[in-house]
């Protein structure tokens, strides 16, 4: 099995000892993401859509430089802290597939890093 490190300067570098993603053959596992803004490592958190936005931007950045789009996306999972957002998050995360949704599955959690709302991580298929 060959492992293909994927780490892009246009998604937050990881916050502690792991890469943004793995590709192994035709498979693209990224981690969970945050809403970092890569270009100032700032929080992008002004609400949970805001927040929302953010994280989709970083997985879409690092979907890009493994050659991927969000149409290549089969799975993903989100993790919030309040699921009484639900709803806010469906909002913005549906508008990035454009009605090709991938399986999911969607978790409460009591924390996350850095005080976050929201974590959403990937699988994709090239």
């Amino acid at each position: 099995m060959e492992k293909k490190i994927i780490n892009t300067p246009q998604a937050p570098a990881p916050i502690g000892p792991y890469n943004q993603a793995i590709l192994v053959n035709n498979t693209l596992y990224i981690s969970g993401q945050i809403c970092i803004d890569p270009a100032n490592g700032n929080l992008k958190n002004k609400d949970v859509q805001d927040e929302t936005h953010q994280v989709m931007h970083n997985l879409k950045a690092i979907l890009y430089d493994a050659g991927m789009t969000f149409s290549n996306v089969v799975k993903t999972t989100i993790f919030i802290t309040d699921m009484g957002k639900f709803s806010d998050i469906n909002e913005v995360y549906g508008k990035y597939f454009e009605g090709n949704f991938p399986a999911r599955e969607t978790v409460q959690v009591s924390a996350l890093p850095k005080a976050v709302n929201v974590e959403i991580s990937m699988i994709a298929v090239g």
